[in-house]
């Protein structure tokens, strides 16, 4: 049944009763596990300061690419939180059990240098909104924000 194949693999020697999640603080933190970064991932500077120009540039004139990309996205989503919660572990060990280990190279030197450019156009940002706070030129303010 599908419903089965969704339940989370538990640890068989886990004692009944005994918890594994801490209480007060920790454990509040703890229970959101990495849904708190999940649900912030994209509220990057970069991503706010393309969502302000192109807002600013073309309005509403593009809001009905939403019809379309949204469900893509909620699709996306709903299979990888699906893959990981039946199989426990998150896309690269994934791919490193049921890939050939070239593919899981190529894969992670894509998204490290996805991530390099993502890190870049953060500072480059953070540089140009600290331009408008302060007179300083943007390209000083990344070099001072990346030190």
């Amino acid at each position: 049944m599908v419903a089965d194949t969704l339940k989370p693999r538990t640890k068989e020697t886990q004692s009944a009763g005994k918890s594994t999640r801490g209480a007060g603080a920790i454990g509040f933190f703890q229970k959101l596990g990495p849904g708190l970064v999940t649900g912030a991932s994209d509220d990057d500077p970069s991503g706010i300061g393309t969502y302000s120009q192109v807002g600013a540039q073309f309005g509403y004139c593009l809001l009905w690419t939403m019809v379309l990309s949204y469900p893509l996205m909620a699709a996306i989503q709903e299979i990888s939180a699906r893959i990981g919660r039946v199989t426990g572990v998150g896309i690269a060990a994934n791919l490193r059990k049921n890939y050939p280990k070239p593919l899981l190279y190529a894969v992670l030197f894509v998204v490290s240098v996805a991530d390099v450019f993502n890190l870049g156009a953060d500072t480059g940002a953070m540089g140009a909104a600290t331009q408008l706070v302060l007179p300083v030129r943007s390209e000083l303010a990344e070099l001072a924000r990346s030190i």
